[in-house]
This record gives C-alpha cells, structure tokens and sequence, in this order.
C-alpha cells in the first residue's frame, strides 16, 4: 500500500497547468507529499495559478508539504545531489533532489518526469518511481478517465511544454504495453 509519494516540481504541475490535478487527488487523497523545496518553486510570483492550485490543495489537505531539517539524513543527501554527487552522477534541482531525498530516508514513492537526470539515483537509492505517463494510466485502469481524456490532458501538458516520452497518450500506452510483452 503506498503511503507517501513525494513529487517534484515538474511531474506535479504537469496536472496543475491543465487544471486536472482532481486526477491526482482521485488517485492518491492525503499521499501527495511535496517537499518545501517543491512548493516554494510552485510559489513564484510569476507563475500565481499554480501557486493558488497548490495552496487550495494544501489546504483542503489533499496534499501536506514536508521539511528537510538541517543536519537530518535527508539534509545530508539534499546537499550532496545538489551541491557535490559521486562521480558519474548529475547535480540536480532543488525540487528534484528534495522529493528524492525525502523517498530514500522517509520511505515513499518518487513522483518524477525527469528521467535524463534523475535516473540513475533511482537505480541507485532503489526507489520506486511513477511519471505522469504513468498517474494517467493508473487513472485509465481505475476508470477515472478514458483514453480519449488522457490524450486530451496529455496534448494540454504539451501544449504547457511539459516534457513527456511521448506525442500521445496512446502512444505510451502501446508502449507501456509492447515492454508488458
């Protein structure tokens, strides 16, 4: 049973930019966990939509944010992705190496788009790791979208220019099915 997913920035406003963060919340009520990193991004003062999003959430308590305490283990690991990784690994954002970090120490599902950069520490850590790809897909399988409305909400992230495997929801779909085989 998942108890906490912990999600970047990125994977999150993908649903809040076409408004269909109620998938989200359909899905995964009370799980949602965002680092403080996280939300402070999702707080600029150019981008006030998704602030609001957030905050409606936050305070209906569909989604709770988390701190990173100094000196704590997750702080320990925040540092280093952020600042200083082994060797053969990528410094990474805030948002992204917080919710990693939080994964790793708290125990939780990492809920991330950026493969480029953030793969190889889930190979490392081990974590179990969902994409937007992969919430509309469990939203198809639980019936709380078609696959016409998951192409629908996957053409508006591209239209945001959120950063998705592929052109279509269909698309993922078969191939989520073709590596199934």
């Amino acid at each position: 049973m998942i108890d906490k997913i912990f999600f970047d920035t990125d994977c999150l406003s993908a649903f809040l930019w076409v408004r269909k963060e109620n998938i989200l919340v359909k899905l995964y009520s009370g799980k949602i966990i965002l680092p403080e990193q996280v939300y402070r991004e999702l707080s600029h003062p150019r981008i006030p939509q998704l602030k609001s999003r957030t905050d409606a959430l936050k305070q209906s308590s569909e989604i709770g944010v988390e701190t990173i305490e100094v000196g704590s283990e997750e702080y320990e690991l925040y540092c280093r992705l952020v600042n200083k990784p082994e060797a053969g690994f990528k410094v990474i954002g805030n948002g992204e190496a917080a919710a990693i970090a939080l994964a790793k120490v708290r125990g939780g599902i990492l809920a991330s788009n950026n493969m480029k950069d953030i793969h190889g520490y889930v190979e490392k850590y081990r974590l179990e790791h969902i994409t937007t790809g992969d919430i509309l897909l469990s939203a198809l399988e639980r019936g709380f979208i078609t696959e016409e409305e998951g192409n629908t909400v996957w053409a508006g992230m591209l239209a945001k220019r959120r950063m998705l495997p592929c052109n279509s929801f269909s698309k993922f779909i078969s191939r989520r099915q073709g590596a199934v085989l």
